[in-house]
């Protein structure tokens, strides 16, 4: 009986391929240039932390002075209309104060808090609204925290800068060589096999607390100068190169 020989497997696709060259060949030499940007915008954003407070005796009496001063608050937020893109509700909470002195467990007081942010966009309603609302009985505001949307055109700005100063720069090699860019090899942005969390924003310079004295005149508003954002792109990006006469 004659044995029949065995064929040889049939290479895969990945076989097929040459090995990848990490610093090019002598006929396709790489070049590699990181791109980088920083523009300096407007912010298109800013936000304000409004704390409410109330003090009573007992739960309800501190409750209900609570959610007068809350209502108080968000009527007046919404009456700027369309200056107002978000408002939200955050931490809320009626906490019991005990007395200091004595035994047993007496509860002095209580005290409630609730805590809302809102966001504008329009800056010219900005200072009189924190004004207005500093103005109020046992209401603090903090901020402005100013920043940009997450789908900002200033970020594709940016990503398109750093691009075009990688090109640039890589052209600018080729030329010191006496040679020319081939091809697009690979783009990257800088960290995005090891993504990082982004800046946290840019606090404002405005912090205000209001008083419980009534004059009975309004406050002037306050004049609050928006904070220039910074955005940033880096990118990695690796050409060939026609083989230069060295």
């Amino acid at each position: 009986m004659t044995a029949t020989p065995e064929e040889p497997p049939t290479p895969t696709p990945d076989e097929h391929r040459p090995a990848a060259v990490p610093y090019g060949t002598p006929d396709a030499p790489r070049i590699a240039v990181r791109g980088e940007a920083h523009l300096e915008v407007d912010p298109e954003i800013a936000r304000i932390g409004v704390t409410v407070s109330a003090r009573g005796k007992d739960r309800r009496a501190a409750l209900d002075d609570l959610t007068h001063r809350n209502a108080t608050v968000l009527d007046l937020i919404k009456t700027y209309g369309d200056a107002v893109e978000r408002v939200e509700t955050g931490a809320f909470s009626i906490t019991p104060e005990l007395t200091k002195h004595g035994r047993g467990e007496r509860i002095h007081a209580y005290h409630g808090r609730v805590h809302i942010t809102a966001e504008l966009t329009d800056f010219t309603a900005l200072g009189e609204l924190t004004t207005r609302l500093a103005d109020l009985d046992l209401t603090r505001v903090d901020g402005p925290w100013w920043t940009l949307r997450p789908a900002s055109p200033a970020h594709r700005r940016a990503r398109q800068q750093a691009v075009r100063e990688a090109v640039l720069r890589a052209r600018e090699y080729a030329e010191a060589l006496g040679t020319t860019l081939a091809a697009l090899v690979e783009l990257a942005d800088i960290g995005a096999e090891n993504t990082q969390p982004p800046y946290p924003p840019a606090p404002g310079r405005m912090r205000s607390m209001a008083y419980e004295a009534d004059t009975g005149e309004a406050a002037a508003p306050l004049d609050l100068e928006p904070q220039r954002q910074h955005v940033y792109a880096q990118v990695n990006a690796r050409f060939t190169m026609a083989p230069p006469r060295l």
